[in-house]
């Protein structure tokens, strides 16, 4: 499957943040998506959900073909599209046992999920993401540490297995052995029928997760694609290297 995503441009509150991106991830690929502070990373998942805080003012996105800017956000989701949220939220009186089998009733309502396959997969997640397993009975992260946080983002893509995840930052703050179990379970769904676009400043994720690519944005555009290759250098040189040539090629056009 193939989503694409052209000229794409989008605000908040009045603010132009994306201008003009045009990007494409297919399944059996992990995309790497990096850049500075401000360029529009962040905007780039939440519009590719349908966050309704961002208004999209141009271009298109489409899943095999299917316009998905029009459709409700579970509606993107029943299509196979996961977010991973850089900073998630607490839900409380809702266990995290109860949401997951909510969410995966949802996605084919006519037929419930047997109740003990659902709970031996849960337990096989939660042991094969190391976590505990009271985890089920908590209330959805509420008390959570930033890093239970995102082992439990992580779980909730493992147990919806989806088709393409948008992972927003989902490194950071977290400690190396979090780090590792986090991508332990990009991994794991690691296959043709998967693709991932994780969203990064740094190279350490992409040390575990190995991007097939690498895209650079810049003020709310891609700038610069290229190999793993790509994140040595920034990890060596920032991003000012790559404002620099944005900027050559500005001049060179005028």
């Amino acid at each position: 499957m193939v989503l694409r995503i052209e000229n794409l441009s989008a605000s908040i509150d009045g603010k132009q943040i994306l201008k003009g991106l045009t990007l494409e991830l297919s399944t059996g690929s992990v995309c790497a998506l990096m850049g500075p502070n401000g360029s529009g990373k962040s905007t780039l998942a939440h519009v590719l959900m349908g966050n309704p805080m961002y208004q999209v003012t141009g271009g298109s996105v489409t899943l095999d073909g299917e316009d998905i800017l029009s459709l409700p956000v579970y509606e993107r989701a029943h299509r196979g599209l996961f977010l991973a949220f850089q900073y998630p939220v607490e839900v409380p009186g809702v266990t995290v046992g109860k949401f997951l089998k909510r969410a995966l009733d949802s996605f084919a309502p006519e037929h419930k999920v047997n109740l003990s396959a659902y709970v031996k997969t849960l337990r096989e997640n939660i042991n094969f993401l190391e976590m505990d397993k009271e985890f089920i009975n908590r209330y959805l992260n509420q008390g959570f540490s930033g890093g239970e946080k995102k082992r439990l983002e992580m779980l909730q893509m493992l147990m919806l297995n989806p088709t393409f995840a948008i992972l927003d930052e989902t490194d950071s703050g977290l400690d190396i052995d979090a780090l590792k179990v986090v991508s332990k379970g990009v991994n794991k769904l690691r296959s043709s029928s998967f693709g991932a676009l994780v969203i990064t400043h740094y190279q350490r994720i992409l040390d575990y997760v190995t991007p097939d690519i690498v895209h650079i944005m810049v003020d709310g555009k891609i700038v610069k694609s290229g190999g793993p290759e790509l994140v040595a250098i920034l990890e060596k040189e920032g991003y000012q290297w790559v404002r620099d040539e944005v900027l050559e090629a500005a001049h060179a056009i005028e």
